[in-house]
């Protein structure tokens, strides 16, 4: 059994950052990086997955983010995803070029996201709950527009910051934020 893990939200000026573990039970044809496919093709994608896989989540927020710096909470919120697990793999397979401490053997792949199906599919379902948790966000903060930019640093989002101020959602160690 191999699990792909990858993240997503490294790049926002608010929220977590989301990574998911997955183990497929079965090939899904078509799976590719989040970023490829459209949110219709994500959410679809995220469906099959969650039907026909072994998942977890983990997360980082931004006061964990704040606290160690990105790359640190990125490797935190992959490791949570991977203890969330509730199986044992063989192999654990992470997206880019950093892996978390573990007894269990892992390998970072380069553009994992493209290449490996149980990354891909990582990829999609944190996009996918991630991009969830930000329209709830943007619920109790209406003037930001997180339900367009997600909380990444678009000219929209900076001018929100600059003229009303961050949120408890923000990253207060990013630049455009303070």
């Amino acid at each position: 059994m191999i699990v792909g893990i990858d993240e997503v939200g490294r790049g926002c000026l608010a929220g977590p950052v989301i990574a998911a573990a997955v183990i497929l039970k079965s090939p899904i044809e078509g799976l590719t990086d989040s970023k490829k496919l459209s949110p219709k093709k994500r959410k679809y994608f995220s469906e099959e997955i969650m039907e026909n896989s072994i998942f977890a989540i983990g997360l980082a927020n931004n006061h964990e983010i704040d606290e160690m710096n990105i790359l640190q909470a990125s490797l935190l919120a992959m490791q949570r995803s991977f203890e969330n697990l509730n199986v044992e793999p063989k192999k654990i397979l992470v997206d880019g070029t950093h892996v978390f401490s573990t007894s269990i053997k892992i390998e970072s792949i380069v553009g994992g996201d493209n290449l490996v199906p149980s990354i891909s599919a990582a990829s999609i379902v944190a996009k996918v709950y991630r991009d969830k948790l930000m329209m709830e966000y943007s619920k109790e903060f209406p003037r930001y527009g997180f339900e367009k930019h997600k909380g990444y640093p678009t000219k929209f989002h900076k001018e929100m910051i600059a003229k009303y101020g961050s949120t408890k959602i923000h990253r207060q160690t990013f630049k455009g934020v303070n």
